[in-house]
């Protein structure tokens, strides 16, 4: 990927090895300590931030670890949201048991999302991120919330680019002998797909970091959010082939055939507030393959940017709590 995004620029080439060589060697600092556990259902919990008003549950993707959402005392969305008349709660999805193998996208709803959302005994606002939206947009049609966030969710899958969609069958091909055979599906997979779905913004980052002093704040940050995006546990292979092939390939959510405990998901059929913010600059989830649903916020922010970027505050942060405190507001 490195040569090809930087052919014939060797200046380019060299600045993206440095910066990966820095990555490497730099010094680690761990981010906040974990905010304390409301309810548990199997290894799934809800971890409670505080804050005085309505309950919002945030559902992260089964995808990394749930971390980008409180990253540290400065990026912290969550910690933020819980000064500003709200109480978020996080979904953490731990890692999968070794009975878990063939749990699918809709079985973590089914046994994890819906049971904890009962567990919290009082009604909750849904804010998804990433596939954790299109797993809380499931949870939505199934039980009563108040109000629904969608914050670069992925459902007509069909609206990938058809290179994209391509590159992304040939790596479930080429990773299925081995998921089949561990019932998991490792992060550097998953990782490796991601780089396929933006590889101009992978190298570009690496450049970027070669360029900056190792000791600089931004060189600090960008630590951090690498460690965050190469972390996480394994998908299991009921997930990844739910994924790879029931999503990205058949595209079942977007086709109007995607089933959560024996009910075929219509999100034109919810009736609570929904917001959804997605991106125009968005490689991971292109604003096209979102719902289109509800109230809409366009942003020009990248997919992590959006959350913990120098510019998600004003764009991102302020605007859904405007959004979250008017939509559960008592009627």
């Amino acid at each position: 990927m490195l040569r090809s995004e930087t052919n014939g620029e060797p200046d380019r080439t060299a600045a993206a090895l440095t910066g990966l060589r820095h990555y490497q060697q730099a010094d680690r600092n761990s981010g906040p300590a974990p905010a304390p556990i409301l309810a548990r259902v199997g290894r799934a919990s809800v971890r409670d931030y505080g804050g005085q008003g309505p309950r919002i549950l945030f559902v992260p993707s089964l995808i990394n670890p749930p971390d980008v959402l409180d990253l540290d005392a400065d990026r912290s969305l969550l910690r933020w949201l819980a000064t500003q008349g709200l109480h978020p709660l996080l979904v953490d999805w731990d890692a999968p048991t070794d009975e878990e193998h063939d749990l699918t996208v809709a079985g973590h709803v089914e046994t994890m999302l819906l049971p904890l959302i009962e567990a919290i005994g009082e009604p909750v606002a849904l804010a998804g991120y990433c596939l954790g939206g299109t797993m809380a947009l499931a949870a939505a049609a199934l039980r009563p919330v108040t109000a629904l966030a969608l914050i670069a969710s992925p459902w007509r899958f069909a609206a990938y680019p058809r290179k994209t969609r391509a590159a992304l069958d040939e790596l479930w091909k080429a990773g299925q002998p081995a998921t089949d055979a561990l019932g998991l599906l490792p992060m550097e997979v998953l990782q490796a797909a991601f780089w396929r779905l933006d590889p101009k913004r992978t190298i570009a980052k690496y450049e970027a970091h070669g360029r900056r002093a190792p000791e600089e704040p931004a060189s600090q940050t960008f630590v951090r959010l690498e460690d965050w995006a190469n972390d996480g546990p394994p998908l299991t292979r009921g997930a990844a082939r739910e994924l790879f092939i029931d999503m990205f390939t058949d595209d079942r959510p977007g086709q109007g055939m995607w089933q959560v405990a024996g009910q075929t998901i219509d999100p034109t059929a919810l009736t609570m507030p929904v917001l959804e913010i997605a991106s125009t600059t968005d490689h991971i989830v292109p604003a096209s393959t979102t719902p289109g649903i509800g109230e809409r916020l366009d942003l020009s922010l990248g997919h992590v940017g959006m959350i913990v970027g120098g510019r998600a505050k004003s764009s991102l942060w302020e605007p859904l709590a405007g959004w979250l405190s008017q939509a559960t507001r008592p009627r």
